[in-house]
Order: structure tokens, then sequence, then C-alpha cells
């Protein structure tokens, strides 16, 4: 990726159910050259999972480690799973002046900015709340109870977009795509290219 713009970090977030995995694939895709870093887990691997594509499989006591080295930009705990971006793999590319891209959730996200305010946070957002509800409800013969929690956790998701800097509407994958990777290239407000 030829840009005259300083490395930077760009983090994904939104609600679930909105398709960060599925633009992120796009990007990958469409866009080969970008950098997605791959996060660290201490769930196993699911079958076709592979160590290092999809995840870092790691032992509970690395994850460990890895926090108390601060080797981790951000990290939190998932149905009793933990999982984390590693530091190293970041700086080392951005040092490269080239940009990153994170795929990771709210709380994360809010971890970033704490840790690198100069981060871009961008929020990808539903083409509206109904079809966010269709995507949620699509997800399988959940009960009733389960699908309500999951909207409410949305809808707080949704109501913290205000936190980043810029929201990507997920109304056509190609299009949030392209849009994504324009702003892992534009140059960051406040910095004249050169300088």
């Amino acid at each position: 990726m030829v840009s005259n713009a300083p490395a930077r970090l760009t983090v994904l977030s939104g609600p679930s159910g909105v398709g960060k995995g599925t633009v992120v694939a796009e990007v990958r895709r469409r866009h080969p050259d970008v950098w997605v870093s791959v996060s660290a887990t201490t769930r196993r691997p699911r079958p076709g999972e592979v160590d290092g594509v999809h995840y870092h499989f790691v032992e509970p006591a690395e994850f460990d480690r890895l926090i108390a080295t601060d080797g981790l930009l951000e990290w939190a705990e998932y149905a009793g799973n933990r999982y984390g971006t590693p530091m190293a793999p970041v700086r080392e590319r951005l040092a490269a002046g080239s940009p990153a891209l994170l795929e990771i959730e709210l709380q994360g996200a809010r971890q970033v900015r704490a840790r690198a305010p100069e981060a871009q946070l961008v929020f990808l957002a539903p083409p509206s709340w109904a079809e966010l509800v269709s995507r949620l409800a699509g997800r399988g013969s959940e009960p009733a109870a389960v699908q309500e929690a999951r909207l409410a956790i949305a809808q707080a998701e949704l109501d913290a977009a205000g936190e980043f800097d810029v929201v990507v509407v997920n109304d056509d994958v190609a299009r949030a795509a392209d849009e994504l990777v324009g702003l892992l290239t534009a140059p960051s407000p406040g910095l004249v290219p050169g300088e």
C-alpha cells in the first residue's frame, strides 16, 4: 500500500451481528496488502481454524504472561475465554510505516483509546435497527430470553457509536470494505503529510 500518510492504527468495532468479520474478510480479499492483527485467545481452536491465521491459540499461563509483561494492547474475557491483541506485531507494523487494522469488541476499543489516543476508532453500524435485529435473530433457534439479552447488548453497543471517530454503515460489504481501506490510508487529522 503506497501512501504518504503516516502509519496509523485503526480499530474496527461495532455491535454483535453487524458483520465486522465479513467486512474484514472482504478487506483481505479486495486489498490483500492490508495488514490485519491476529488476536491471541485461550480458547481451543474450532475445526478448520489455523493457529497464527485465525487466532494465536495460547495456554492460560502464556496469556497471563502477556498481561504481566504489558504484551497486550487490549484484552477481555468472553464466555470463559480470554482474547487480546498482541502488542509487538502492531508496534512492528507501525514502525515499518504501514497501517495496522484491529477488529475487536467495544470493550477492547475503549482500552485502545485509553492506551493509544492517536488510534482511529471506526464504528461499523448496521443500515437500520431492524436489519440488526434480523441478523441477530437469524443466528439460530435461541430461546426468546437469550435473543432479548443479545438485543439489549446490541442496543448498548449501538449507543456507543458517539465514542468513535468515524461511523461506517455496513449496507454493502464491498463498499464498507473500500471505505475502511480509505480510512486506513487517510492522513490523520491535524497532520500534514511530509512533516
